[in-house]
């Protein structure tokens, strides 16, 4: 092989190292190294640093190089579809005498970094999954033993038994590894049919898979309040702890089964007040939920005491509209309570979320209540009254004045950050504009009995808390063959009517909406739905 090919062939090899080597030095070297150049012969010539005068871990680098180019070069295929968890087949795992070797490798890394140093270090090196670039950094030890479990079938559960760990704590790891791409995951199981249940097919898999499961959970019907819309006051008997432990476990199996990310959504009545409330959350930390709280005001002890197990991912309260408005439906002092209390949550670091029942009465409050809000809340969202239980009582504007409002929220949510978009029908208003979708009430459209199920505190299980949905009975049966059964399938699969719409995936309507106005919710679609005006 000519000369330049060799030197040709090493520069490219090993840019690095070549770093730290004279161009003098360097060509010597070069052409010591023969007309087959290959990374055992430049390593022992990097060894002689009495003869060159070169740093002591260049030869640990040159390894490091080669070990990389090798991995470049590589035809390693990751696969796409998998049915179980697996390694990186890219990944290579390199032991090294010399710490901090990686800085000199990552090249997007400007600031300052520690010098080379003796001693062992673990490194890893993998190609992304997705961008199929090329990650390089020290390894974890929670990696390792993450990789250990995962190369040789060791089932999680046993190794947080053994290491008296909570199962949540290794999975997060294993989620954390995952989302790195040093595991390749399965598709999650909570998805769409785009074949059948679509017609239009140019929605991203974003909007028809979701890689989050949410259980809505009203563990207690005992509430502080009394509001003029509840959609269910009725007498059902409280779940024992034992039997919320049962609901935990049978969620987790669910969830990895279905190779989604378990969420919980603690409400109620006001899910602080029923009696086992910190063993129940910690019982959820413990395997490892997202946890979210929906309530209401709560003192700053009992708040401190959640933050201490796992801080929530957000907590939710209601406001109806601005002070005097709001107290006429949910009590005398009710709104400075919640501003007082949201404050406090953020003086916790706490994301806090309003929300706000929509009806004719309140409708013409929603956007100063808004401006009110802007600089003391994180999110401020509206839905659509459900006229059933207490809430029959009060009315829905129009057609004609709910499309005007929205076009007057969409407007103001411009210049105000806290304004959310959760009602499906936003959508319609972007389609014709041509806007980008967004993801719809639960971030897929509709989502009853998709990416959420709600259970009640008897252990009724409906497609949405919103209406009467019942599909089960979590204490009778299984999460799984509850969430499999053709009950939730028929919800899931939503209005007929709506089937053909461009917009399905990120929309469907509400169905609590058309059950509330006496609508056969299978077959006719929510009574606002202005697509074909």
């Amino acid at each position: 092989m000519p000369y330049t090919n060799v030197f040709h062939i090493i520069d490219h090899a090993y840019p690095v190292c070549r770093s730290f080597i004279s161009p003098d030095t360097w060509t010597r070297m070069i052409r010591k190294c023969g007309e087959m150049p290959d990374p055992e012969t430049l390593q022992h010539m990097l060894e002689q640093t009495g003869v060159h005068g070169l740093p002591e871990f260049l030869p640990e680098l040159a390894r490091l190089e080669w070990t990389v180019r090798r991995i470049l070069n590589s035809d390693l295929e990751i696969p796409g579809e998998i049915s179980q968890m697996r390694v990186n087949p890219t990944i290579q795992l390199i032991r090294l005498t010399w710490k901090n070797l990686t800085f000199h490798l990552n090249s997007e890394e400007h600031t300052s970094h520690p010098a080379p140093e003796p001693g062992e270090e673990l490194v890893l090196i993998w190609k992304d999954p997705d961008s199929g670039t090329l990650n390089i950094r020290p390894a974890l030890k929670e990696e390792l033993l993450i990789l250990k479990i995962i190369e040789e079938s060791i089932p999680p559960e046993m190794v947080a038994k053994e290491g008296n760990l909570p199962i949540g704590t290794i999975n997060k790891a294993i989620d954390k590894a995952a989302s790195d791409g040093i595991l390749l995951t399965p598709k999650s199981q909570i998805r769409r049919d785009s074949a059948l249940f679509f017609q239009n097919k140019n929605f991203d898999e974003c909007f028809l898979l979701s890689e989050t499961f949410n259980l809505q959970w009203h563990i207690t019907q005992t509430c502080d309040l009394h509001c003029k819309h509840c959609y269910d006051r009725s007498i059902r008997s409280q779940t024992k702890l034992n039997q919320a432990i049962k609901i935990l476990d049978s969620l987790y199996t669910f969830c990895q089964s279905k190779h989604v990310k378990g969420a919980v959504s603690f409400t109620g009545g006001n899910p602080l007040l029923y009696p086992h409330f910190i063993e129940l959350y910690r019982a959820a930390s413990e395997r490892g939920f997202y946890i979210t709280i929906l309530g209401n005001p709560a003192p700053r002890r009992q708040i401190e005491e959640l933050i201490a197990i796992q801080r929530p991912a957000y907590f939710q309260l209601s406001i109806e509209g601005l002070p005097a408005l709001n107290d006429s439906i949910r009590g005398l002092g009710h709104f400075s309570r919640v501003i007082g209390f949201i404050k406090l949550l953020r003086e916790l670091g706490i994301y806090s979320m309003v929300m706000l029942t929509l009806t004719r009465d309140n409708m013409e409050e929603v956007l100063p209540l808004a401006e009110m809000l802007r600089n003391l809340t994180d999110r401020f969202h509206f839905n659509r009254l459900s006229m059933v239980g207490e809430g029959a009582n009060l009315q829905l504007p129009d057609q004609r004045e709910y499309i005007a409002f929205l076009e007057s929220y969409i407007r103001a949510a411009e210049n105000n950050p806290i304004m959310g978009m959760k009602d499906n029908l936003i959508n319609i208003l972007h389609y014709k504009k041509g806007l980008k979708p967004f993801g719809g009430c639960t971030g897929y459209g509709c989502g009853a009995a998709f990416n959420f199920l709600s259970v009640l505190s008897d252990g009724e299980v409906h497609a949405c808390r919103k209406f009467p949905s019942l599909i089960g009975n979590v204490f009778q049966d299984d999460l799984t063959e509850i969430y499999d059964s053709e009950r939730a399938e028929r919800y899931r699969s939503g209005c007929n009517a709506c089937k053909a719409c461009d917009i399905r995936p990120v929309c469907g309507g509400c169905l609590a909406i058309a059950y509330s106005h006496s609508l056969n919710i299978l077959e006719e679609k929510d009574p606002f739905c202005f697509m074909d005006k």
